[in-house]
């Protein structure tokens, strides 16, 4: 009973309000980080709902060019799935692609085909690297985006003439097409590249930028004039919505991966912090001699330091650890007593007959209880430290 009500006083185990006192901190912080990115995504949620939809009224929306597009005869469909696409390009048509980095691969090379020899105009909004390519072949997409949002036409097409300067500036458009026509330059590169069809009436539009679409900017420079210009050119338009639930993305040959969907400046962003978080570990554990022993602040018992290992063991059942400490303390502390070397404490063949010779013959074995087996069980533990402290005080006894 008096070693539990030690072991109890002298327990170092936290309390639940200790504990509590430690961490409410660390859990105060992670609940303000939740709450933060909660609330962000929320409201980057209801920014970005209706982005380039007809239907939408909200600033990002494009509910006000569909109904000019009315006022001028122009009928509009939204269709969100490529078979839909697809069968409404033809001659009359207008086939608007609102986000064409969405498509799969094998979704581009599907609508290319179907757009390619239909006669209509196939207009791409902000296409980037990964599909104006295939969508647009001649065209490529420049890393760098446009810096102003504003441009000039600087271009011989009648659209752009008429609508003046416009807010196309974004992705950036070279191509190897003679008989392409460019517009609204950024720093010589084009953010509005019409391609017409050599075999037929059609063509093909790349748009840098979704803002002369938007309900927000229609009424700004000359984005109403282009935006009616460039989908009013046919009685009909379509107005293709990709989305992940279509059919046809699960339907493919190859697949893109998350590293894939990553902007290449995130992922170079993140090497980046890799890299230095490596150099700072390296710069924090460096050591430029050895280890130098400091005081410490303040004197600890050696019981408590005793009583601390004992604890650990005992969480551990760590029994042949403690046997084996408490042997080795015994053979060190017997040696000097019976004249043999401290070098020579732990050989069995040079400590055990000298011992024998200061032991009474019906004693107990010393070889067996200095470099036996470990105990089995916690009783076992405390009956050897027991039989070494008698025969420690059995040698000691004059």
């Amino acid at each position: 009973m008096t070693t539990e009500a030690t072991l109890r006083a002298t327990s170092a185990s936290p309390t639940a309000r200790q504990v509590w006192t430690r961490s409410r901190g660390v859990a105060l912080a992670l609940v303000l980080l939740l709450t933060g990115a909660a609330l962000l995504a929320l409201l980057r949620s209801e920014a970005r709902h209706g982005a380039l939809d007809p239907r939408s009224a909200e600033p990002s929306g494009s509910r006000a060019l569909t109904e000019l597009l009315a006022d001028h005869g122009v009928s509009t469909r939204v269709v969100t799935t490529l078979a839909e696409a697809r069968a409404a390009t033809n001659r009359s048509t207008t086939l608007l692609v609102a986000a064409p980095d969405l498509l799969t691969a094998r979704q581009q090379r599907n609508l290319h085909s179907s757009t390619a020899d239909s006669g209509g105009r196939t207009v791409l909004v902000a296409p980037g690297t990964w599909s104006v390519e295939t969508l647009a072949p001649g065209i490529t997409a420049d890393l760098a985006t446009s810096r102003d949002s504003t441009l000039d036409p600087d271009c011989t097409l009648p659209a752009a003439q008429r609508a003046g300067r416009a807010d196309t500036g974004g992705i950036r458009y070279t191509t190897t097409r003679p008989d392409a026509e460019e517009c609204y330059p950024s720093n010589r590169l084009a953010t509005l590249v019409r391609l017409p069809d050599p075999t037929g009436d059609g063509d093909t539009v790349v748009l840098g930028a979704p803002d002369i679409l938007h309900n927000d900017r229609l009424d700004e420079q000359g984005n109403a004039s282009l935006a009616l210009q460039l989908l009013g050119s046919r009685p009909h338009l379509v107005w293709y919505l990709p989305s992940l639930s279509d059919p046809s993305a699960a339907d493919q040959d190859e697949t893109r991966s998350f590293f894939d969907l990553i902007p290449s400046g995130w992922l170079w962003g993140t090497l980046q912090l890799f890299v230095a978080a490596a150099l700072a570990a390296l710069w924090r554990a460096r050591r430029l001699g050895p280890l130098v022993p400091e005081r410490l602040p303040v004197a600890i018992r050696a019981s408590e330091t005793a009583e601390g290992r004992a604890r650990l063991y005992r969480k551990a059942n760590a029994r042949d650890r403690a046997a084996t400490v408490l042997r080795s303390a015994t053979r060190t502390r017997l040696a000097p007593l019976v004249g043999v070397p401290v070098s020579q404490a732990h050989t069995p063949a040079t400590l055990v007959p000298a011992l024998s010779a200061h032991l009474h013959a019906d004693g107990q074995s010393p070889h067996l209880l200095l470099f036996g087996p470990p105990p089995a069980d916690d009783t076992g533990l405390i009956a050897l430290a027991d039989r070494l402290d008698a025969l420690e005080r059995e040698v000691r006894r004059p």
